[in-house]
């Protein structure tokens, strides 16, 4: 059976996720924001086995703690897309411009792409490629479960900003029209702030989508 806990991280309050797998206790995080601390002391409360981290695009406080985690436990970065490549060099310049602390430049262990797939214990995660927030902006599908990982694409009750050096309104709305509304209205999703929602809910209430 496929868990998750969600766990706002610094003062962005961004949702970092910790799932896993029940039968396994194999485990990854999903966007590990900030405050590797406290991360860890998470994944020691649940007792499971961080075995990778997930990253949905490269703005600082998604991927803040993910060197820190990557080093204690050991293992591999994960994602986004390579077109987030230019977000990660500039990860000093991005932590001056939004009064975060310093994050050195990195680069993922592998970049994902869509139709690729990874593997959490015996949960299978699909990736979409949903630009827009970013241009290399991916999301975690887990079609068993219904549920997904949608990092800033999608908001209860709001979308991602597109404002930000590549962002793309239209490739946003794009996105979310042809790869999350798909999915069906009982899939849940866990967005990068804020509450969860379902596809239905913002399918019919979102006013950027209605």
């Amino acid at each position: 059976m496929f868990q998750y806990q969600i766990i706002p991280v610094t003062a962005f309050e961004e949702n970092c996720s910790i799932i896993w797998c029940d039968e396994t206790k194999e485990a990854a995080f999903i966007d590990p924001g900030g405050e590797p601390e406290l991360l860890q002391k998470a994944v020691e409360k649940l007792g499971v086995n961080i075995r990778q981290i997930l990253l949905t695009h490269g703005h600082l406080d998604h991927v803040g703690a993910a060197v820190a985690l990557a080093k204690h436990f050991n293992v591999k970065i994960i994602g986004p897309s390579q077109e987030d490549e230019f977000l990660f060099n500039g990860l000093p310049q991005q932590c001056m411009q939004f009064g975060f602390p310093h994050t050195a430049a990195f680069l993922p262990d592998r970049w994902l792409q869509e139709g690729d797939q990874v593997h959490v214990g015996k949960t299978t995660l699909d990736v979409l490629f949903c630009p827009g927030h970013t241009p290399g902006h991916i999301v975690f599908i887990d079609h068993h479960d219904k549920l997904a990982f949608v990092g800033d694409v999608l908001f209860k009750g709001s979308i991602g900003r597109t404002d930000f050096p590549r962002g793309n309104h239209a490739s946003l709305i794009s996105a979310i029209n042809t790869k999350l509304l798909p999915l069906g209205d009982d899939f849940v999703f866990i967005p990068g702030h804020g509450p969860m929602s379902t596809i239905g809910n913002e399918r019919i209430s979102n006013p950027y989508l209605v």
